[in-house]
């Protein structure tokens, strides 16, 4: 059965996990993506955090945006380098890059410059403020232009004495590269429609506020939306309860009234449906601290486990708050294939995230972990249909820095 992307054609020149994580997701889908690094290589490959402090396991930062790809080194200061991408350039569908304008142009590998060699380029800019205004070079990771510029960060923080609350490893990042990936995917159709290529940008700002719309929509209207107060939620079964071990379960039971009969019955409390303080969804609104303080001395009283098995035939909706590590034995995730596994240069295997799309039934799959630094050099090279000697030729020349 054929992927989506099979037969499409991508350069990618793009650092550290925005737009190389789209790259990953186009070759997940089938594309073949060449990565195109300077002779010091992706700065991604030298990142390190609490992730991957201690080697013991593959980079994650390395692996979830870069895997599947080939790549290759071209220093573009040098004119046979940048004649080497142009001629990898001229056959290719897509161009993804994540270099601010003033280093494309700098580079000659802006739109026009692409352009020239293969006018049916999709050429896709993925940045941290967007295309125009007074920030078009300003840098921009995701904890900057998204996390805190979207209003995520003030949104999640909760009194002005708090400390902020730290942004998840590439959590913007891999949101906006599924966005990159989709807009690929229109413009190809596009082309493919009407022959009409297409620039696609794509930015963290924009990518953050799409994910804090319906509270940024409110705003001027209603000002800021109060943060919830898990005491004195609007509806105490739509809320977080801790368990006797510390673990936290979150009811989602947002038809109130159809589901606390039943929920007081799973948890053996039947005399609180009949409450007069919880009777109905207004009642138990009234009364909602002393409901959620009801709530909470129950589910304090066993563990976690041991709530899994009571809420085993419970009809509305929950689910416990689980570490990253548990979500690996998810039964959900197993079944539906959403951890791809892959292999490590020393044997290790590990696991990376499917992208959140299936075709047909089959989940996309990484082929291949992340490259090695110019480890396709050759091998791309001789599909450009360059002897050996050519390819000396360019060396000498310091295409390859």
């Amino acid at each position: 059965m054929s992927r989506p992307f099979e037969g499409v054609s991508v350069v990618e020149i793009a650092g550290w996990t925005f737009v190389p994580a789209a790259g990953a997701i186009l070759a997940d889908l089938g594309a073949d993506v060449v990565k195109v690094e300077p002779p010091t290589g992706d700065p991604q490959r030298l990142l390190r955090n609490l992730l991957n402090q201690d080697d013991s396991g593959p980079n994650p930062f390395l692996e979830i945006p870069n895997h599947g790809k080939r790549s290759v080194t071209l220093d573009l200061t040098t004119s046979a380098g940048r004649e080497l991408l142009l001629r990898l350039v001229a056959d290719a569908d897509v161009f993804l890059t994540s270099y601010l304008p003033a280093l494309r142009t700098r580079l000659g590998i802006d739109v026009d410059d692409l352009r020239a060699v293969n006018p049916r380029l999709v050429y896709v800019r993925g940045s941290g403020w967007g295309s125009r205004g007074p920030m078009v070079n300003t840098g921009g990771y995701d904890s900057a232009a998204a996390w805190c510029s979207s209003g995520t960060l003030h949104k999640l923080t909760g009194a002005a004495d708090d400390d902020p609350v730290a942004q998840p490893a590439a959590f913007y990042d891999l949101q906006g590269s599924n966005t990159i990936a989709g807009a690929v995917a229109m413009a190809l159709y596009r082309r493919e429609r009407t022959g009409e290529t297409a620039v696609v940008d794509v930015s963290l700002l924009n990518t953050g506020m799409w994910a804090l719309g319906a509270d940024i929509a409110a705003a001027p209207f209603s000002g800021e939306v109060p943060r919830a107060d898990r005491r004195a939620p609007g509806n105490p079964i739509a809320n977080y309860y801790r368990t006797k071990d510390g673990r936290w379960i979150n009811l989602v039971c947002l038809q109130a009234d159809r589901f606390w009969d039943e929920l007081c019955l799973v948890l053996d409390r039947p005399e609180l449906v009949a409450d007069p303080r919880f009777l109905d969804a207004a009642a138990r609104y009234t009364h909602n601290r002393a409901c959620v303080e009801v709530l909470d001395g129950i589910f304090a009283e066993r563990t976690l486990d041991e709530w899994r098995v009571t809420l085993a035939g419970f009809s509305g909706v929950w689910a416990p708050a689980l570490t990253p590590a548990e979500v690996h034995d998810h039964v959900q995730v197993r079944e539906n294939g959403y951890l791809c596994e892959l292999t490590a240069e020393d044997g290790t295997p590990f696991r990376v995230v499917a992208p959140p799309y299936q075709f047909d039934g089959e989940p996309a799959r990484a082929s291949t972990r992340a490259p090695d630094l110019g480890a396709h050099n050759a091998e791309v090279l001789r599909g450009l249909g360059l002897d050996a000697a050519t390819v000396d030729d360019y060396r000498a020349q310091g295409a390859f820095g």
